[in-house]
């Protein structure tokens, strides 16, 4: 079951989660297996969504948001745009949109970003919106974080958190077509020095020397420990001399927000004329998720009825066909 499980460092201003996406992320991978219209991502593009869900679900564990957030990579290449959304309860979906052929040792950089033009957008978008209130969207660039290597999705990330939140953050990810999986550290903001006990009271600079060891001990770990060991072999084995605070684990899911009434107000969005053609060509009109596969057939019938105001529309039958 996928697991979440939230931890501090007792005694020093330092967080911690960790992430595993075992049965959420094979439902994701399945659905796309199965859905009749498409075919399973290449390695490298799993690998790369796989990595997009474990941190989207670590940033929105790590803020406590009410409302989506949603993380989006795009620029040039074959991926032309990659999702990763999560609700505040830890459902999450994600698609990409691939067009081309994807080498099997290809990096983000060949993936997105092949002209350096990539961009990592992480939207915030609340549930219950008050009058006015819009979303908030940071957006960071892939190659902010050049330099010897190429951008990979934890430096991204990293950037990105030290940029929004200004705190410093080390993150290991890693993903194959059976697991998901991410380990965040971050140091704590001013109000999180609670958790200092009495009496230790600690300058700046101490704070980033204890920061700076536990991030050391995390960039330890590998992608396969990462992958193949489980959360309490992990922790034990990275941070074996620290008392860590356990909090309830959580269990993220996978989850599809789509509605037959969301696509119909997208059908009426088109206008009458456009969806009577679109009924004229094809005999109906047929609007598959790309998140979860989901197909929505609309008729001649039903198309008609979506611009019918109810009080016009024909009484139903009075008996059960």
């Amino acid at each position: 079951m996928s697991e979440l499980h939230k931890f501090l460092f007792d005694g020093l201003p330092v967080r911690g989660m960790i992430v595993r996406l075992t049965d959420a992320w094979t439902e994701i991978l399945a659905r796309r297996r199965t859905d009749d219209a498409e075919s399973p991502w290449p390695g490298p593009v799993t690998e790369m969504l796989g990595e997009m869900a474990a941190a989207a679900v670590l940033m929105q564990s790590n803020i406590k948001f009410n409302g989506a957030l949603v993380m989006q990579i795009f620029g040039e290449g074959p991926v032309k745009v990659a999702v990763a959304e999560v609700q505040h309860d830890l459902s999450l979906r994600v698609t990409a949109k691939v067009v081309g052929e994807v080498a099997a040792d290809a990096h983000l950089q060949d993936l997105v970003n092949i002209n350096g033009r990539g961009r990592c957008a992480i939207t915030l978008d609340p549930k219950d919106r008050m009058p006015g209130q819009q979303a908030y969207q940071g957006v960071v660039p892939l190659n902010a974080t050049h330099g010897e290597g190429q951008p990979d999705m934890a430096g991204v990330l990293q950037h990105y958190m030290r940029q929004s939140e200004q705190l410093d953050t080390r993150l290991v990810l890693a993903a194959n077509d059976s697991i998901a999986a991410g380990l965040l550290i971050q140091r704590l903001p001013v109000e999180g020095e609670g958790n200092i006990a009495k009496g230790q009271a600690m300058d700046p600079e101490e704070q980033m020397e204890h920061f700076n060891r536990i991030a050391l001990l995390t960039a330890s770990l590998t992608s396969e420990e990462l992958l193949g060991l489980d959360v309490e072999t992990i922790l034990r084995r990275l941070y074996w001399q620290e008392k860590i605070l356990r909090f309830d684990p959580q269990t993220p899911r996978f989850a599809c927000t789509c509605s037959r009434e969301r696509v119909a107000g997208m059908i009426r969005g088109l206008g009458q004329e456009e969806a009577d053609g679109i009924v004229a060509e094809r005999g109906e009109i047929d609007v598959t998720c790309d998140f979860c596969g989901q197909h929505y057939r609309f008729d001649a019938v039903d198309t008609v009825q979506l611009f019918t105001a109810p009080g016009d529309r024909p009484p139903g039958p009075s008996t059960v066909q």
